[in-house]
């Protein structure tokens, strides 16, 4: 999904290539349309089917036919689909510039965003939805052979990942899209009730320097996660954002099918049952790339919501923060893990003694699969560059992003930095 990122970058250093981006996006379109087919081919605007990775998070193997037949609704994976959607949108709008045949095309990625948002909390009080209102949670959703559905209701990254779906647009952005204002008029004719539960592009939800926005999460669902995930006896770790709420160590989710019992609870090491094979542990530890998209949310909504609208870090700590700051306090947490403590010993090697004091050992950081989701030490491969090397992205912002560099430009930011790396220049 860096296709448009990408683009602004090379925008920003001279070399924007249209071309290029109209390929990718040939190719993504194929991509979505495969999701849509496979995955949703009920055409309801909810997705299965365990493709995020997160297969072991659940009480059940979420790539494998469930025990009780029937299936399931995926939080996160709808709210990847959500968050594709948006990509979609900045890429065909992007290629307006190109081909006006484009407007048409964005469009039908942001009425798709609506109804898969729609899909997730509908008007009233239903139990066949994704969003909890009594609690204020994303849960998956079980849907049973007989017709019944209930709520799977383990508070995990399943139901943070909803934050991610967010986009940000300047004042007057769909102004230059007549086309587009002409459909939106006319879906809100046609589905009032849709546009209610999101956070659409019009007069009605305005932001920080007349910006709008489009979101998964409106205000009061923002508020209601972010009570979960920033709680220290929830999601919030001293280094990052728990992959399972530590709530489930006392208060394990148990379901029981035919005198056999199905259990998840708080594991912040490694994983107690073989189910899903090897070390992989998606009940506990600290995931990278998972705190990366959450701290990518965060930053994308911040140029909305701007410095009024600020939210308690810890949860009932007393103290407030910016989505900006915020970003950076998960960022911090998240770089605690590999720098020294207080008495000189990085949390990532745990207990082990040659990495913690040996000097031809001490300074050489292993990136591990995930951390221990208490005390930070790595797990799993040792190698995960692929992923876990994203502390490096997560430093650089924290050194060089500024709150009202974002409050002044919300797209060129980025792209600024990358120019000034390729420049040689440091970050403040």
């Amino acid at each position: 999904m860096g296709h448009p990122f990408l683009y602004r970058i090379e925008s920003e250093l001279g070399r924007a290539d249209l071309r290029f981006l109209e390929r990718s996006f040939q190719g993504l379109m194929l991509n979505f349309n495969w999701w849509v087919n496979r995955k949703d081919p009920q055409g309801r605007n909810v997705f299965a089917g365990g493709f995020l990775g997160l297969d072991n998070i659940g009480v059940f193997d979420r790539s494998a036919p469930l025990p009780t037949g029937g299936h399931l609704d995926q939080a996160d994976g709808t709210a990847w689909m959500a968050f594709y959607c948006l990509c979609m949108l900045e890429i065909a709008l992007i290629l307006t510039e190109y081909d006006q045949m484009y407007e048409e095309i964005a469009y039908r990625f942001l009425e798709h965003f609506a109804w898969i948002t729609y899909a997730m909390d509908r008007i009233g009080a239903n139990h066949d939805e994704m969003w909890d209102t009594e609690e204020g949670f994303f849960y998956d959703l079980l849907h049973l052979p007989n017709g019944d559905a209930m709520r799977l209701k383990i508070r995990s990254m399943v139901g943070l990942l909803p934050l991610c779906a967010a986009g940000v647009f300047e004042k007057g952005t769909f102004l230059h899209h007549p086309r587009i204002v002409e459909l939106i008029d006319l879906f809100r004719k046609r589905h009032p009730e849709v546009l209610q539960k999101i956070a659409i592009a019009d007069d009605s939800f305005v932001g920080y320097a007349e910006r709008r926005m489009i979101s998964v999460c409106n205000k009061e669902k923002l508020q209601r996660i972010l009570a979960y995930m920033l709680d220290e006896n929830e999601f919030l770790s001293p280094y990052g954002i728990r992959s399972l709420s530590k709530h489930h160590l006392e208060h394990p989710f148990v379901f029981n099918l035919a005198g056999h019992e199905y259990k998840v609870q708080y594991l912040p090491a490694e994983s107690n049952t073989g189910m899903f094979g090897g070390n992989s542990n998606w009940r506990g530890p600290i995931w990278m790339p998972v705190n990366e998209l959450i701290i990518r949310g965060l930053l994308a909504m911040y140029p909305f919501y701007g410095d009024d609208f600020k939210v308690e870090c810890p949860t009932c700590s007393g103290k407030y923060l910016t989505l900006f700051e915020l970003a950076n306090e998960i960022g911090r947490r998240n770089a605690s893990i590999f720098l020294r403590d207080a008495n000189g010993k990085r949390p990532v090697y745990g207990g082990t003694k040659k990495f913690q004091e040996d000097p031809h050992w001490r300074d050489y950081i292993l990136f591990y699969e995930y951390f221990h989701g208490d005390n930070g030490a790595g797990l799993g491969a040792s190698h995960q560059t692929g992923w876990t090397g994203l502390i490096a992205r997560i430093l650089d912002l924290s050194a060089r992003l500024k709150a009202e560099d974002i409050l002044k430009s919300n797209k060129g930011v980025l792209a600024e930095m990358t120019r000034q790396q390729v420049a040689g220049q440091k970050g403040n």
